[in-house]
């Protein structure tokens, strides 16, 4: 790495340090305040639900489909949270005796990651008090860390900078611009952003830095990893989907048709697909730093890898 990469990260991890001292916020002073969540109003903007796909769905129905998405939106965080904390935990160790600002920002990081986790758990229970009962979660978080951190360190970089970029552009192009949300629920996610913001730049220099130490055979192993890895996120997707299906399909009040239970499954799929996967391995972002790390084969593979699961069409 030149001298001149060498400061500019060095540069970076400071600005993420003076950025994170200055927007630090608490959950019950700055967040919660005492409020509670507005059922009569979505949690989940229709531009990640992808409601509008079922249009046979009363406008009822449609705000309970949003609410049951927001609800595993934010239970995903939780789940991801527990091994992005493991991960960063180990890393700031590479810095201990080296660049302090490094490690300050990833020991910031991990303690905010720790923040979060609570933030959703207790978003939970706010949302299963207001809910109908027989909502699942269905992945165990321990379990998926413990996969998740058994691969190599770049995939789960990868991994970590695609999940925190998704994070970015949901917020942003989706959750920002929907005025019709639970304040709560949506002001959750303003918080959660503005500390994730930092996040993803940790994320890129992090992956970088691993990516310095590869070998060409080393990384190959590496892409191979990170390929397994969403292929697990989209394992844990589809039992999530259907389960999320068979719960609205169980309480939304109605006996829906054998093709539109059908359509509702699908829908849920899509649309989990689309938000935990495709939003961010499309984007121009993660696209351009995977584009930095691989080769053209190795970038084939990964798309390859992509294509069947981001084509799964809402059947109708």
């Amino acid at each position: 790495m030149s001298t001149a990469m060498q400061q500019s990260d060095v540069s970076r991890y400071a600005r993420c340090v003076e950025v994170s001292k200055r927007v630090r916020w608490e959950i019950d002073r700055d967040v919660f305040r005492g409020r509670e969540l507005d059922f009569s109003k979505k949690f989940l903007p229709d531009g990640l639900s992808q409601i509008r796909e079922l249009a046979f769905l009363s406008a009822d129905e449609r705000r309970l489909v949003s609410q049951i998405q927001g609800r595993t939106y934010a239970n995903m965080f939780g789940l991801v949270e527990r091994f992005i904390t493991v991960k960063m935990l180990e890393l700031s160790q590479d810095h201990g005796l080296g660049d302090q600002a490094a490690l300050e920002a990833l020991v910031r990081f991990t303690d905010e990651e720790l923040k979060h986790q609570e933030l959703f758990r207790r978003l939970e229970a706010m949302t299963a008090a207001g809910m109908p009962p027989g909502y699942t979660f269905a992945p165990e978080p321990n379990d998926v860390a413990r996969a998740v951190l058994a691969s190599s360190t770049w995939a789960v970089l990868g991994l970590t900078c695609h999940i925190e970029l998704f994070t970015l552009a949901h917020y942003i192009q989706a959750i920002e611009r929907d005025a019709d949300l639970s304040e709560l629920w949506k002001e959750v996610f303003v918080y959660h952003w503005v500390e994730e913001s930092q996040h993803a730049i940790l994320d890129e220099l992090e992956w970088r830095r691993a990516d310095a130490q590869l070998t060409t055979q080393q990384r190959d192993a590496a892409v191979t990893d990170l390929i397994e890895l969403v292929r697990a996120v989209d394992a844990i997707l589809q039992v999530q989907a259907a389960a999320d299906a068979e719960y609205f399909i169980a309480v939304c009040g109605r006996d829906l048709s054998r093709s539109q239970e059908v359509s509702v499954r699908a829908l849920f799929l899509q649309a989990y697909r689309w938000q935990y996967i495709g939003s961010a391995a499309t984007g121009e972002r993660f696209l351009e730093i995977l584009g930095d790390l691989v080769d053209a084969g190795q970038a084939a593979r990964i798309q390859a890898a992509l294509q069947p699961i981001l084509t799964s069409p809402v059947a109708r």
